[in-house]
């Protein structure tokens, strides 16, 4: 796996840089863009391509906020088909293009150049983004991407006159989780992880990890497959602690509330589209159910599947609590219909219930 270079530029305090923010995990949500600015994660609170200065003091873009857009966007998580800038004047008050788009416009050219430099662009979604990832009201950081592509294409819609629209062009791509750079925080579980393992197993062969990072004394060693672990285990966080705690740990197929000797309730997240090939389904709450432990197995194994009208199917038989009629749904957490039915047709098409 080629390795992935995470520039930092370092400077005056509160500078912004490159690739990864320190203490800032893929999934944490901001109220309003300039929250998302305060973070340093972006650089406007209005246009949607963000650009600062590379270590040459050319203009580069650092991150995208998607959240609406123009009609040729095309948003599938791991995947991203995303329309260049346009100055406003060439454009109309319904977000139309009036008129073709130009590298030379500052914010496309500044993208180009990332592409070029094989620079990372972090990636924050808004609310009027594709509604099967975006949440109602806030903003989502969700990780590093890179630039696989840069093309001119043919707008959907043509200018007034009729004539074609050519628009610049950026096809993204996520980058893998064990690419996704761990903070601070989680560098340092993954220390404490790393000892553990290696004091149950000294044979594990340990790999070096990216010295930029630490100083020579200090460099952590694991394997991708284990920083891939530590990142799982931290990062359960984000979207799939928001579900549970909106639910406050309530299994919203069987209703059953675990809570253990410590007076600490438990429950599980459990993705209706699974993450990871061959399903590639995204780590966003619209994707996420609060389960018990043996609800967020029958899920797994297709022996429920859930309805368009929410209600829920056994498809083979259970023994201990019984399910819900309907999946119960909080107002604010808002399951998206594509993900189980995704989940519903993939288990039909298979019959009976097993791994996926």
């Amino acid at each position: 796996m080629a390795a992935v270079i995470i520039l930092r530029q370092y400077g005056a305090m509160g500078e912004r840089v490159i690739g990864h923010i320190d203490d800032i995990v893929s999934g944490a949500i901001f109220r309003r863009r300039t929250d998302v600015r305060r973070a340093k994660l972006h650089g406007e609170t209005q246009r949607g391509i963000s650009r600062l200065k590379d270590v040459d003091g050319s203009y580069v873009s650092d991150a995208i906020v998607l959240n609406g857009g123009y009609e040729d966007d095309q948003d599938d998580w791991v995947r991203i088909k995303y329309t260049g800038a346009s100055p406003d004047k060439d454009k109309a008050r319904d977000g139309r293009l009036l008129r073709s788009q130009s590298w030379d416009y500052r914010d496309n050219a500044a993208l180009k150049l990332s592409f070029e430099r094989s620079r990372p662009i972090r990636i924050i979604r808004g609310p009027d983004g594709d509604a099967r990832y975006s949440l109602p009201d806030d903003y989502r950081y969700d990780g590093l991407y890179r630039i696989t592509e840069t093309r001119t294409a043919i707008s959907k819609s043509p200018a007034p006159d009729g004539s074609q629209i050519e628009i610049c062009q950026f096809l993204l791509e996520r980058l893998p989780e064990p690419q996704q750079e761990l903070t601070a925080v989680e560098r340092q579980i993954a220390s404490v992880l790393v000892q553990q393992q290696e004091a149950l197993d000294p044979g594990v062969e340990a790999a070096a990890a990216d010295p930029s990072e630490t100083d020579a004394s200090d460099v952590e060693r694991f394997p991708v497959t284990r920083a891939m672990s530590v990142q799982r285990i931290v990062r359960d966080a984000a979207a799939a602690r928001r579900i549970k705690e909106l639910y406050e740990h309530e299994c919203q197929v069987c209703g059953l509330r675990l809570v253990g000797p410590d007076d600490k309730a438990y429950s599980e997240g459990a993705h209706i589209r699974p993450l990871g090939k061959p399903h590639n389904g995204p780590d966003v709450e619209r994707n996420i159910l609060c389960l018990c432990p043996n609800c967020h197995v029958r899920l797994d194994i297709g022996a429920i599947v859930i309805e368009d009208d929410w209600s829920i199917v056994v498809r083979s038989g259970l023994f201990g609590d019984n399910v819900r009629a309907k999946l119960n749904r909080h107002k604010k957490h808002r399951v998206h219909e594509e993900y189980v039915r995704y989940h519903r047709n993939w288990w039909r098409e298979r019959g009976g219930p097993g791994q996926p």
